[in-house]
């Protein structure tokens, strides 16, 4: 069973959907949280699976993205999502058909370090998988030149300087091709883009305001993952670019009760392979389930 439903967050409103499993007894709850730019409905198959397997499934929007509330639009607003991320889970907790000491958290590559950062601040967590998570900037960017940063690193300037005059955000692509002025260049990008974009039918878009970029410089989950009380699955691609496994694995490492599995491909098959989802989505449920049954 799916219910539209939504929270208040510092003020803001926050769209989600709740999925439960068939029964009437209390169970566990996993809060999805999404990355960078994206929406909820791109994490609807996993809240899926979840629900199939006796789980509940939160998936939601941060302010400012999908059919959540909050200005202005399309801005990766860490401090503000991190609260989001408190909601969420104080949302859960209070649901009638969730047990509220039995709250994980999942999040994909900067929810991911959100899912990390909000857990190691609240023990009442379960535990947490983090997919793909971001732990702080690559030192190069492969396929990306010198002139291509600092192209970047001129828009996130002048996106913030807009942002001070109160002026509406400087957007750029979040997924382009390799040589073109986005957050992500890849050559991956035509395949990622339909991925998201599912023939359409999503809220996802390919454009975001790059003065988030700013805090995320100063973003180090992995000082969280060694405060963490509760169990932590750390899901990588073995070829990732944009989340090195050099650098996701340092969580895993400093959490002290931290797990790794690493999987083929790059940051990007994580998306769009069906058939790697189906396996990693197999993991992290029997994570979920060994880790809810010990609470």
């Amino acid at each position: 069973m799916r219910t539209r439903v939504s929270f208040t967050s510092g003020g803001v409103r926050c769209a989600g959907y709740l999925y439960l499993p068939a029964g009437s007894g209390q169970v566990p709850c996993v809060v999805l949280c999404h990355g960078f730019s994206g929406t909820m409905d791109r994490l609807f198959d996993y809240a899926e699976h979840f629900a199939a397997e006796g789980f509940a499934a939160l998936a939601f929007d941060y302010r400012g993205f999908g059919e959540s509330g909050g200005e202005p639009r399309q801005l990766p607003d860490i401090d503000g999502q991190l609260v989001d991320v408190h909601a969420a889970a104080a949302f859960a907790r209070g649901h009638e058909r969730i047990d509220p000491s039995r709250i994980l958290l999942w999040g994909n590559s900067l929810g991911g370090a959100h899912a990390i950062t909000v857990a190691a601040s609240d023990p009442r967590i379960a535990g947490v998988v983090a997919q793909i998570p971001f732990n702080g900037f690559p030192k190069k960017v492969e396929g990306r030149s010198a002139g291509d940063t600092l192209r970047l690193l001129g828009a996130i300037v002048w996106d913030a300087l807009r942002g001070k005059l109160g002026l509406r955000p400087y957007y750029i692509p979040m997924v382009g091709q390799p040589g073109e002025l986005a957050v992500t260049a890849t050559p991956e990008a035509e395949q990622h883009i339909q991925t998201l974009t599912g023939g359409g039918k999503t809220l996802w878009r390919n454009s975001v305001a790059p003065r988030g970029l700013l805090r995320m410089m100063r973003y180090r989950p992995d000082e969280a993952a060694a405060r963490l009380v509760c169990p932590l699955l750390v899901c990588v691609a073995a070829e990732d670019r944009e989340t090195p496994l050099e650098t996701t694995r340092v969580l895993a490492d400093r959490a002290p009760r931290g797990e790794l599995r690493t999987y083929p491909g790059t940051h990007f098959t994580f998306y769009t392979d069906p058939s790697l989802r189906e396996r990693v989505v197999t993991d992290q449920i029997d994570f979920c389930r060994r880790t809810s049954a010990t609470v």
